[in-house]
């Protein structure tokens, strides 16, 4: 007989008995603050998957000796929900975040869930804590699921033990400003094999060290290279994209393809799709370098660079240090205190425009 898997409408509740303030808009910090609510989903290899629960936001309770503290098995998401001009809320193609996750659990061994019924427990969790939402345009609800392996057992073969969980947290604009990048020669994120094409957290702790020295030299993440040929792959938290003109005259925007060093990055592949609908300039996914940058930058062939990511949406690139040089990169040379560049500032736009709900999309989930 087939294990449970998870089944929203078994879903349970248990309400806070003491309710939050909703935190000013303009005091907010991205990643600090939490709603009341969060959602948890237990699994275990005899008993399949529990009834969801929704319960206070609280510790959480782990033995010491889970394989998520000892080996990392451990995946994640982000999303968000956005308030539309009308009052109803809306989700950003949830599906592809859910998808990504079952990737990722797959690549740690972690069990299967019905991708369906988890989302639907997920906008439950949302309508619950709505009014954490903020109204304002370019602010939201982001939302953190987590799966976690939890079986207390230090054989390493994989665990048998597993959580789902998700937490909400209202969030600001990420990067209100052209952002400064360190292209990194000494450091790698992501290696041909390696796991960087899913979203675990093993990704992101070794980085950790690499980007706080990054920022504590004044530039605000790394631009990851690879190879001796210093392969420009992504950013800390973004993917990375450029556009400029090629040697042979010709109008791109590139970025990196989703070759496995490469995370399959939801906001990547909505601006890829809007680019390429416009037909306005050739659209790539192919491996560049950081001398072709360097050379296009010398011909003046550049014309913008920027980072996409569910947490900053779009942002320009106004400059590269690479091997001890700054590199400026053009922003709008129309408007010296420009924050976006037109093509970024027009597929911020864009984008946003469908996740506020102000333009019709099937990409927009409303809850």
């Amino acid at each position: 007989m087939a294990l449970p898997n998870i089944d929203a409408s078994k879903l349970t509740k248990t309400l806070t008995t003491a309710p939050k303030p909703v935190p000013d808009s303009k005091t907010l910090t991205f990643g600090k603050g939490f709603t009341d609510h969060m959602l948890c989903i237990r699994y275990t290899e005899d008993d399949g998957w529990s009834a969801p629960e929704i319960k206070p936001y609280g510790p959480l309770e782990i033995d010491p000796a889970a394989f998520v503290l000892n080996y990392g098995v451990e995946a994640f998401e982000g999303m968000k929900a956005f308030r539309a001009a009308d009052g109803t809320v809306n989700l950003f193609r949830p599906e592809m975040n859910m998808r990504r996750l079952s990737t990722s659990a797959q690549r740690l061994m972690l069990p299967a869930f019905d991708e369906e019924q988890f989302l639907e427990c997920i906008k439950e969790l949302v309508r619950l804590d709505e009014r954490f939402v903020p109204s304002e345009y370019g602010y939201s609800l982001y939302i953190r699921p987590n799966f976690i392996g939890t079986e207390p057992n230090l054989n390493l073969k994989y665990s048998r033990e597993a959580l789902l969980y998700v937490y909400l947290s209202p969030a600001g604009p990420y990067f209100p400003r052209t952002v400064k990048l360190h292209a990194s020669t000494t450091d790698a994120r992501a290696w041909p094999g390696g796991v960087g094409s899913f979203k675990v957290g093993g990704n992101y702790a070794p980085a950790l060290r690499p980007a706080m020295d990054c920022v504590k030299a004044g530039y605000d993440q790394i631009l990851w290279l690879l190879g001796d040929d210093h392969y420009v792959t992504e950013v800390g938290t973004m993917n990375f994209f450029i556009f400029w003109t090629t040697p042979e005259g010709v109008r791109e925007l590139v970025t990196a393809p989703l070759d496995g060093i490469i995370l399959p990055g939801v906001t990547r592949d909505s601006l890829l799709a809007l680019a390429r609908k416009w037909g306005d300039f050739a659209v790539s996914e192919r491996r560049v370098t950081m001398p072709e940058l360097v050379q296009a930058l010398a011909d003046g062939r550049v014309l913008e660079a920027f980072g996409a990511g569910t947490a900053c949406v779009v942002c320009s690139v106004a400059t590269i240090l690479y091997k001890g040089v700054d590199y400026q990169i053009p922003v709008d040379p129309a408007d010296p205190d420009a924050v976006y560049g037109p093509l970024t500032a027009r597929l911020r736009s864009e984008l946003l425009d469908i996740q506020y709900g102000k333009t019709p999309s099937p990409w927009t989930v409303s809850i």
